[in-house]
């Protein structure tokens, strides 16, 4: 709220508690119909304002309402402390029709407001009704006390007259409600503080795919960071392991270069790695994907993920057991030997896995 208006907030089960309910119920904070119900109550506790006489305004109702389904306000004040009648309503007698005998006619039925009444202490009673499968719920509910309005910036002759103090309420509350919105903007724009639905929106605007997991909150004020290494071989296996929840290993060309003369074997790495410098391998445990389709969108994703003009070659590594020419099982015996995986162009591999570059393309 604006620092020149206060409010009374009511947003805790706690305070929907304390008064009478009548087929509403409690769904964390908020409140709701009880199931296979199409009407019902609340009678909320008395709200002191703690000024004699004190002249009852605005009143905000946070909450969704369907098409079909309402919220009627009923209230009333008075300067006394203690009210009988309200006292003695019982939830099991016919609680509806004394509802509207002691409040009179709904104060309005919408989710903003404006309450005619006068006296230090404010009865409120909300009606709850649904008129299909979607009933409304009620998140909490706002009381203005005091603060600034434009009525205080004219002079004394117009401050009493009612009509001119209803008429400039409409455009005081518009007036307040885009300051509001205006001082709210600092914490709706910090992934700290911003809502699960805004922290999405903020995610798109740095260009991270909330359907990728991971925690936004903590992700979001680094992400620009990422940005810096993630064609990097680092940057490659951080989102490989924020997308699949495994790290993964890299295998780049020049890594297993058959032209450096520290390479022991080149006819076998020409086998094994091919030769296209452009090339990287990519390997991950066999068990990293669910099913086909897991391993498809993983791969669509990382498209988006590695250097322009490069290759990713994904290789799924079964788990195995590797006996060498001499393995003792109890006696002294040649078991045999082993073949080495080639990794080329002519082998044949479970699943479609090559992706990037001129190629795929």
């Amino acid at each position: 709220m604006s620092e020149t208006q206060t409010y009374l907030t009511l947003r805790c089960h706690e305070q929907w508690e304390g008064g009478k309910l009548w087929h509403v119920q409690c769904q964390g904070d908020s409140l709701v119909l009880e199931p296979e119900t199409f009407s019902g109550f609340v009678c909320l506790r008395p709200v002191d304002s703690r000024e004699t006489g004190f002249r009852w305004s605005r009143l905000r109702l946070w909450g969704e309402v369907p098409l079909d389904g309402g919220v009627r306000v009923y209230a009333r004040s008075s300067d006394q402390p203690n009210w009988a009648e309200w006292e003695a309503l019982n939830p099991e007698a016919d609680f509806p029709a004394r509802v509207r005998s002691l409040f009179g006619p709904p104060a309005a039925g919408d989710l903003d407001l404006w309450l005619s009444c006068s006296g230090r202490y404010l009865w409120l009673a909300l009606e709850l009704t649904a008129g299909g499968t979607e009933c409304p719920r009620l998140d909490g509910l706002a009381l203005r006390l005091w603060g600034d309005h434009m009525v205080d910036y004219l002079p004394a002759l117009y401050r009493e007259q009612d009509f001119t103090y209803r008429y400039l309420s409409i455009f005081n509350s518009i007036f307040q409600d885009m300051e509001s919105a205006i001082d709210d903007l600092p914490r709706l724009l910090d992934a700290g503080s911003a809502p699960p639905e805004m922290l999405n929106f903020l995610a798109r605007w740095l260009c991270v795919d909330p359907e990728e997991g991971g925690d936004l909150r903590r992700r979001l004020p680094q992400v620009l960071g990422e940005y810096e290494t993630m064609y990097t071989p680092a940057g490659i296996a951080r989102s490989t392991e924020r997308l699949t929840g495994r790290r993964p290993w890299i295998i780049e060309h020049f890594a297993v270069d058959p032209n450096d003369p520290a390479c022991r074997d080149p006819v076998l790495y020409r086998r094994l790695y091919g030769t296209d410098p452009y090339r990287f391998f990519l390997l991950l445990p066999q068990d990293t994907f669910q099913d086909q389709q897991a391993l498809e969108r993983f791969l669509g994703r990382m498209q988006e993920m590695i250097p322009a003009e490069t290759t990713l070659e994904l290789v799924l590594l079964k788990p195995c057991i590797q006996l060498d020419w001499h393995t003792y099982l109890g006696i002294n015996s040649q078991i045999g030997g082993y073949v080495q995986a080639v990794i080329d162009e002519k082998m044949t591999i479970h699943y479609n896995t090559t992706i990037g570059g001129a190629d795929h393309e």
